[in-house]
């Protein structure tokens, strides 16, 4: 027997992550009654690579068995030609980030649970509901966790206000996982503000940047102030459907540091300490998926998921449903109809109508009574969901 112990921290987690005992309890639910359920819990996506990209892989592929363009080790901060196409997207969008104030990375949720290793165990400031990912890495890493309670009052947008003024590293989300609520320009400037006035360090998650629409920055550099106070992560999973693939982005402005170190120089030495690199292969990838065919040949899968979101908001809507999201996001969270528990929720719909989402308590206590749908699927299987919704003794 190992004598080391076990890291104290594990023992505050809850014992399954979320999405492993949803699909858990759907592997059970299937294994008893067979068949097959329409899944809507996870925000995996549900189409192929684009052409663009996987001929980029192709080639590159083809590359790496050249002893003259054959690639070995990446840059832990990635290749050139992808930090300059990912600069250029933001510069389309009216923001100016330099390309060697991108770091790349192989997801944000690696990267959003690494990046506060640079930093001592300070306090971290979490809206809750909320992505576990943010919460869980604090935990392991021994911070103390503040929430901000998200709620129908305020639409699970909370804001910073009646937060203690003291320095945190504060997560954000917008558009937001799981409640799909996104901030307009004023709400996000408040917690700009608030991380400027209490020299904390603001760590925002732009991964659904791509379903922000008229009203809603879809980076947070879009807020004066934010480049002395922010970082953000960027992800070519849902835009782009890399979640097999792994690759995403890191903003760390210049002017962003933390006394005497440049926040810059602290990342990228810890990631050459612990991260070897994306492989050429998928940058190459990443790269063909920002070139004008590649927006072209992503648009499509980007706009069913929205298309998939809106039918599911417009069926809450005609049977009277509290719910945010939809609209500018992926996700719809509802409210449990009949005065349901989350959970009681879950296991309704998965018996009576053989659809999967994702119970609420799962994202914090302030999810509990609610439950979030997801619109990453085919037309066909969101289509078939609605109808058993209509169908269904618990949306009555």
């Amino acid at each position: 027997m190992i004598k080391v112990p076990a890291a104290r921290e594990f023992s505050a987690l809850e014992k399954n992550y979320l999405f492993t005992e949803v699909r858990r309890k759907t592997q059970k639910f299937l294994t008893e009654n067979g068949g097959e359920v329409i899944n809507l819990g996870v925000g995996d996506v549900a189409f192929p690579l684009p052409p663009v990209v996987v001929e980029a892989m192709v080639k590159a592929t083809l590359e790496m068995g050249d002893n003259a363009r054959f690639k070995g080790y990446p840059p832990e901060g990635g290749y050139p030609f992808l930090k300059e196409a990912i600069a250029g997207r933001y510069l389309k969008r009216g923001v100016k980030i330099d390309a060697d104030e991108i770091f790349i990375g192989d997801g944000a949720k690696s990267d959003t649970s690494s990046f506060p290793d640079i930093f001592g165990r300070a306090d971290v400031l979490i809206t809750d509901p909320v992505y576990p990912v943010y919460a869980d890495s604090s935990v392991l890493r021994g911070n103390r966790v503040t929430f901000v309670r998200g709620n129908k009052q305020n639409r699970f947008l909370p804001s910073p206000r009646g937060v203690e003024k003291k320095p945190y590293l504060i997560f954000l989300c917008s558009p937001n996982n799981p409640s799909g609520a996104a901030y307009g320009h004023d709400g996000l400037k408040e917690w700009v503000d608030f991380a400027l006035e209490t020299g904390s360090a603001l760590l925002f998650d732009a991964a659904y940047s791509a379903f922000a629409g008229v009203g809603v920055p879809s980076s947070v550099f879009e807020i004066d102030g934010a480049r002395e106070c922010c970082a953000e992560f960027g992800s070519f999973s849902k835009s782009a459907g890399f979640t097999g693939l792994r690759c995403s982005w890191t903003v760390v402005p210049k002017e962003l540091k933390c006394r005497k170190s440049q926040v810059s120089a602290l990342w990228k030495r810890r990631q050459s300490v612990k991260f070897n690199g994306v492989s050429y292969v998928i940058q190459r990838a990443a790269e063909a998926a920002l070139s004008e065919r590649g927006i072209t040949e992503c648009g499509p899968a980007v706009e069913i998921y929205k298309k998939n979101a809106a039918a599911f908001t417009a069926f809450f809507k005609a049977r009277g449903i509290w719910h945010t999201g939809g609209e500018l996001s992926p996700y719809v969270w509802i409210e449990c109809p009949k005065n349901l528990s989350s959970v009681e929720f879950f296991n309704g719909l998965l018996s009576g109508c053989r659809v999967v989402g994702t119970p609420g308590s799962g994202f914090g206590k302030a999810g509990e009574g609610f439950f979030r749908f997801s619109g990453f699927a085919t037309e066909n299987a969101a289509a078939e969901a609605v109808r058993r919704f209509e169908r269904s003794d618990l949306f009555r």
